[in-house]
This record gives C-alpha cells, sequence and structure tokens, in this order.
C-alpha cells in the first residue's frame, strides 16, 4: 500500500510540477556554476549505493571543501539561490524520480552519503535494511533547521553532530520504523508542508505524542531545535 501512493503522488506531484522545476532549473543554468542537476551517491535500502538526484544548491565542489559533507548555517559553499531553495526544500523536488526508479520512498531517513553514513552505528543502519530512504521523515521535520543548529551550536560542528544530532536522529528512525504505515507517512507528509511554512512549530510532538525527545535539543539549552 506504501509503494503504491508513492508511485501515485510521485506521479501527480511531477506533472504538477514540472513547470515550477523548468523555472528553476533555468535560473540554476544561468546563475552560480551554471549546474542544474546535483548527483551523488547516497546509501539505499539494504545499505546498497545510489545516485540521489537534487537541484544544485552548493558549489560542485562543495564535498571536497572544508565542512564535507556536513552543511552549517551560513555556509560559504551555497550558491545565491541555494538557500531558498534548501529552505523551501525545492531542491529536493527532483529525488521525485528516484522514488519512481525505486530508489527511495517519500517517507523514511533521508540517505546519506557513506562518510556521513559511518558516523553512525549499527542500530542505525539497520533501519536501512527494513525501508528505503526518502525525500522526508520524522528527523527531517525534527531536525528542520539542522544547519542553524550547527552553526550556533556552542560545540565543534562535527562534535554536535557526532554526539548529539546522531543518537537523537537514531532514536527517530527507529521509532518510525516501529510506526510506520499509511496514516503515518500521510501526516509525516502534512508535517513537512507544514514546517516549511511555520519552521519554529512543534506540531509533530502534539501528532505524534509518544514521539521520543532528547534534552540536548530541548528549548532549555542553547541549542536550540525549530522544527
Amino acid at each position: 500500500m506504501i509503494f503504491l501512493m508513492n508511485i501515485i503522488l510521485s506521479l501527480m506531484a511531477l506533472s504538477v510540477l514540472v513547470w515550477p522545476c523548468l523555472i528553476v532549473a533555468a535560473i540554476l543554468r544561468f546563475t552560480g556554476e551554471g549546474e542544474i542537476f546535483f548527483l551523488q551517491e547516497r546509501i539505499g535500502k539494504d545499505q546498497k549505493p545510489f545516485k540521489i538526484i537534487k537541484f544544485a544548491t552548493m558549489l560542485k565542489d562543495s564535498p571536497n571543501m572544508a565542512g564535507g559533507d556536513v552543511t552549517t548555517g551560513g555556509d560559504p559553499r551555497i550558491l545565491p539561490i541555494g538557500n531558498f531553495l534548501r529552505k523551501t526544500k525545492i531542491n529536493e523536488l527532483p529525488q521525485f524520480i528516484n522514488v519512481l526508479t525505486g530508489d527511495m520512498s517519500l517517507v523514511g531517513p533521508r540517505p546519506l552519503t557513506s562518510r556521513v553514513f559511518n558516523l553512525f552505528g549499527n542500530d542505525y543502519k539497520d533501519v536501512l535494511n527494513h525501508i528505503s530512504p526518502g525525500i522526508t521523515g520524522i528527523a527531517s521535520i525534527v531536525f528542520r533547521d539542522e544547519e542553524e543548529i550547527l552553526k550556533n551550536s556552542p560545540k565543534d560542528f562535527m562534535d554536535c553532530y557526532k554526539e548529539d544530532i546522531v543518537p537523537y536522529k537514531t532514536t527517530l528512525e527507529i521509532w518510525y520504523l516501529n510506526n510506520r504505515s499509511v496514516m503515518t507517512d500521510i501526516k509525516i507528509l502534512f508535517l513537512t508542508a507544514w514546517a516549511i511554512i511555520f519552521s519554529g512549530s512543534e506540531l509533530h510532538f502534539k501528532i505524534f505524542p509518544d514521539l521520543p525527545k532528547s534534552d540536548a535539543f530541548s528549548k532549555n539549552t542553547k541549542v536550540t531545535r525549530a522544527a
């Protein structure tokens, strides 16, 4: 049932968004480095690599520059229009093609590069033995402003990612695996749109009362989660 929903909604999305995507493609072609798409190897279901398709938002060589595969707020590698595309998640729209090819789902853990994937333990990796990575997911909503979290952390951004974000994302994705259903996915898709409009909202904790929380990202700490 979830597979069928993925295919139908992806086809509908691509048919509706074809013209906006063409406009974005034209803007990218004549700005920045002139690159329209960003293709990168990510880890998929059963830990098999695949090529993710996104609109280009960063310098082409950004994975080999300072910061590597982790992006922080105000990252100098982001292209002029990149911040807007990332904030609105427009850069993720080409991934509907990844859904149609079977490499991704609409909802699931975000697909990671091998370098970032290896920062996670076996509990997180085991999730991908059961489900495909997604365009959006519960961790994507909770960490709606991950880049700003890393930027504002009193820790080194990589220490913050490894010590605080990785454990919490693992807990969230295990929760999703244990609660996965068509209705859960529909709620997460709604919450994704909600989070884009209301970036500081914590509606996800009301819709999913049993969703795990983390003291490291409570509003009483110096690192504030804005979801």
